[in-house]
C-alpha cells in the first residue's frame, strides 16, 4: 500500500509520497508534466541543491526559517550531494 503526506500550496492540497524528498509543486510537475521520461541533469540538480542549502542557512538566521527545518533541509542537501543524483 502506498503511503502519502498531504502538502499544500497556493492552489490547495496534493498527496505526495511519504519517501518524496518534495513538495506540493514538485508533485504536481511530476503528475501534469511526464514528457520525456528523462531524468533531470546531475549539475541542474546540484546547482539546486546548493541554492537550497544556502537559503536554508541564511534564512536561519534573522530568524525567518527554524533550525530544525534549517537542519532538516541541510541534511537532504548533503544526502542528495553526497548520493550523487
Amino acid at each position: 500500500m502506498n503511503e502519502f503526506r498531504i502538502e499544500k500550496d497556493s492552489l490547495g492540497e496534493v498527496r505526495v509520497p511519504v519517501s518524496a524528498w518534495y513538495g506540493a509543486q514538485t508533485a504536481r510537475a511530476v503528475a501534469n508534466f511526464p514528457i520525456s521520461g528523462r531524468r533531470p541533469d546531475k549539475d541542474f540538480v546540484l546547482a539546486h541543491v546548493r541554492i537550497k542549502l544556502a537559503a536554508a542557512r541564511a534564512n536561519c538566521q534573522p530568524g525567518w526559517l527554524s533550525e530544525a527545518k534549517r537542519d532538516a533541509i541541510v541534511a537532504a542537501c548533503e544526502k542528495v550531494s553526497r548520493r550523487g543524483v
